[in-house]
Parts: structure tokens; sequence; C-alpha cells
């Protein structure tokens, strides 16, 4: 039987609506959607480089508290609310990852759980 254990971060902004941050599970740690949002679930800026800086490293402490890395993510999806963020998440990509890079899907969606909301990430990593 497979082991589930659930990651946890304190605070934990997605508690009020019963979202793990993320799950460990044979080996691997899921992260939940990141987006740029601060300890108390509240937007940080209007521009997409804050939101996106503060969702990834939303993602990295999540990925901390399960036990893994940035550098353990091995698939990644970065959803956005306007492809015209392209050059920036390919410049934060650099930035916040290592080669070999993690897989990545790129998608430009309607809109995220929140109106204000530029970008959301998830991801899949390697536990340590």
């Amino acid at each position: 039987m497979t082991a589930i254990e659930r990651v946890e971060n304190e605070p934990d902004w997605y508690e009020p609506y019963r979202i793990s941050l993320g799950i460990k599970a044979n080996g691997l740690v899921f992260v939940s959607g990141q987006a740029g949002i601060d300890e108390k679930g509240r937007t940080v800026g209007g521009d997409f480089e804050t939101q996106a800086r503060r969702a990834f490293e939303n993602l990295a402490t999540v990925l901390e508290q399960g036990g893994s890395s940035l550098a353990d993510v091995v698939k990644v999806t970065i959803m956005v609310t306007d492809m015209s963020f392209l050059d920036q998440i390919i410049r934060l990509r650099a930035e916040y990852f290592t080669e070999p890079y993690p897989a990545d899907t790129l998608l430009q969606v309607a809109g995220l759980a929140q109106p204000d909301w530029l970008v959301e990430i998830d991801a899949i990593a390697i536990a340590r």
C-alpha cells in the first residue's frame, strides 16, 4: 500500500479552501498550483513579474516542506492569463530552474481561481 502524506506549512495559505499545498507519494512530491499570494492568501502586486516571482517562491517553499527542491522538479505546469508574458516566463524559468530543465506545459487560460491572479504554477518533483 502506498503511503500518502500531506505537505504542510505554517501558515498554510490553502487550508481555508480544503486544498493540500502538496502531497508526497511514491517518492514524489505533487505541488498544488501556486499563485502570487502571500502567506495569508492575499494577492501580491498587480503586475506579472511580482506575482510570478511569488508563485515560484511559494512553489519552492512547498517543495522544501515536502523534502524536495526546485532542482528536483521533473514536471511543471505554468498557467498564465496572457501569453504576452512568455518572455518573462522564459527568463524566470532560467532563474528558478537549472539544467536539465523540467518538462513543462505552458497554458494561456481565460481565468484563474481569483480574478486578479495572472499566473499559477504546479509541479511534480522527486522527494529527497
